[in-house]
């Protein structure tokens, strides 16, 4: 089978397509063709060598996958061959999702939402489980309160607003103004220009002072220190980004704030609720751009690039019937 492979870590060029054999299911397993997988930023860290003790070279990367089961191992019960299936590979588990096959355990798997197509399904897997652990499971929001989602446009970020407006919060964002119309579709109550306008002074401004209940950092930086800024009482931050930035600790104690760090885990449970949501009609990943699999080193690079326009996910076809015509397909 083709697959890319990382043979060292450094810059986009550091990955090589090639031919390697093609995975067997195990006890337990099962064999996907892949059809579609997408970029994050984990992709770019994990190549770069953020990771490099947890990354055994040459390593086949990437962690998203929407496809087809092709086989199945001895002991699997709920899938069968001709099933669609997305999920997000073992993360530092083994080999990733940058090839034409993938071999997974059955219990991180689940069933595709009908209503996407593989590009869609493959940007919503780790991106959607992401949002899923830091707005459930770890700020636990609740209906009737407010959220401060930091790069509202973005990958995670646009995932991250869809779900709040689903749990029945206020939704803050901060995004370029040429982003306003993209994130008000996704439900968006207030949207900051973070360009033109100190987002902690439009925060106050708009919650008469009381600021938000949880602030979503996926920007990194010093969004994180600044959160204290803008948290009401009782609030709380979750971040998916690195904590090298010192932190306003007074400021957060002061507030009685909750501060958690998000690394996403893979069960099939959390892609079952994200695809009732997409079934309902309150969630859907948006791709902004489609490359081929030997084109992921582009894909790397543009995403790596600051203000690189592109809203949503960076969407592989692996499997070239993925790819519709009518999508943006880069190059």
């Amino acid at each position: 089978m083709k697959a890319l492979r990382l043979k060292s870590f450094g810059g986009p060029e550091a990955f090589e397509l090639g031919d390697v054999p093609k995975p067997v299911p195990d006890t337990g397993q099962v064999l996907v063709r892949v059809h579609a997988t997408s970029i994050n930023p984990l992709d770019y860290q994990v190549r770069r060598g953020d990771y490099s003790d947890l990354v055994q070279l040459p390593a086949i990367t990437g962690h998203d996958i929407s496809g087809v089961i092709e086989a199945v191992g001895p002991g699997v019960t709920t899938f069968s061959p001709g099933d669609e299936v997305w999920y997000t590979p073992q993360i530092f588990g083994g080999p990733g999702s940058y090839a034409e096959y993938h071999v997974a355990a059955e219990g991180i798997i689940g069933k595709k939402p009908p209503s996407l197509s593989h590009l869609e399904a493959a940007s919503l897997t780790l991106v959607g489980g992401t949002a899923w652990e830091a707005l459930v499971v770890r700020a636990a929001l609740k209906v009737g309160e407010s959220i401060l989602v930091h790069g509202g446009a973005g990958g995670v970020g646009h995932v991250a607003i869809q779900l709040a407006k689903a749990m029945g919060a206020r939704v803050f964002t901060t995004v370029r103004e040429a982003n306003f119309d993209f994130a008000r579709s996704l439900g968006a109550d207030v949207v900051i220009d973070y360009g033109n306008e100190d987002y902690v002074d439009a925060v106050m401004r708009e919650t008469g002072g009381r600021g938000v209940d949880v602030v979503f950092d996926t920007i990194g930086g010093n969004t994180l220190t600044r959160s204290p800024d803008v948290l009401a009482q009782l609030g709380r931050v979750v971040t998916i980004v690195d904590i090298a930035q010192p932190q306003n600790v007074v400021q957060a104690w002061g507030k009685n704030a909750s501060y958690h760090f998000v690394f996403t885990r893979q069960n099939r449970g959390k892609l079952d609720e994200l695809s009732a949501l997409v079934e309902r009609g309150q969630l859907r990943p948006h791709v902004g751009a489609v490359y081929s699999l030997a084109d992921i080193p582009l894909a790397h690079a543009l995403l790596e690039t600051p203000n690189n326009g592109v809203r949503g996910k960076i969407a592989i076809a692996v499997e070239p019937s993925a790819h519709p015509a009518s999508a943006d397909f880069r190059p």
